[in-house]
């Protein structure tokens, strides 16, 4: 009998469970149809050449995506999503015997400010960092593949609390 209650009990505890954690986050409200994201600034002094174009371009990429809000010019825009690149830093992860850099964690650290166009006012102003990783043999490739990886990852932070952070 006790087996046959575990039985039945633990499954709807499960789905219980990810129930109540659906209902955490909120969605956009519902007077909010289109976001602007202009160019990014690129004020990290990293000398990585195309970088605002590549992040600027990604973030809309994820937001076309998502479907939440429809991309649109600034003057037609419900809401403005408008950032800088504070820094793009390198630091070592994995140094072998001998003092040799092995691997290096690639951090990339943006200033967003959010705004409610219609209601006028700003839904949140904060920082965003992550990080890609690589292999210092990998040279100048390797950076780049991991500066896409923190790219990807700082995007999607970015999106996930305009869409899901109401």
């Amino acid at each position: 009998m006790r087996a046959c209650i575990i039985t039945v009990l633990v499954p709807v505890l499960v789905i219980m469970q990810g129930c109540f954690y659906s209902l955490k986050g909120s969605s956009v409200p519902a007077h909010l149809k289109t976001i602007a994201i202009p160019l990014f600034d690129d004020q990290s002094g990293a000398g990585e050449p195309g970088l605002r174009e590549r992040f600027t371009n990604k973030l809309i990429e994820r937001f076309r995506q998502d479907n939440s809000l429809q991309v649109a010019d600034r003057t037609h825009a419900d809401s403005i999503l408008e950032g800088v690149i504070v820094t793009v830093s390198a630091a070592p992860i994995v140094v072998t015997g001998g003092e040799t850099l092995q691997k290096q964690r690639l951090t990339v650290t943006t200033k967003i400010i959010y705004e409610d166009t219609k209601q006028r006012r700003k839904v949140f102003d904060k920082q965003f960092s992550n990080y890609g990783d690589y292999d210092v043999s990998s040279g100048a490739s390797g950076r780049q593949t991991a500066l896409g990886v923190a790219i990807d990852k700082v995007t999607e932070d970015i999106l996930n609390e305009t869409v899901s952070g109401w």
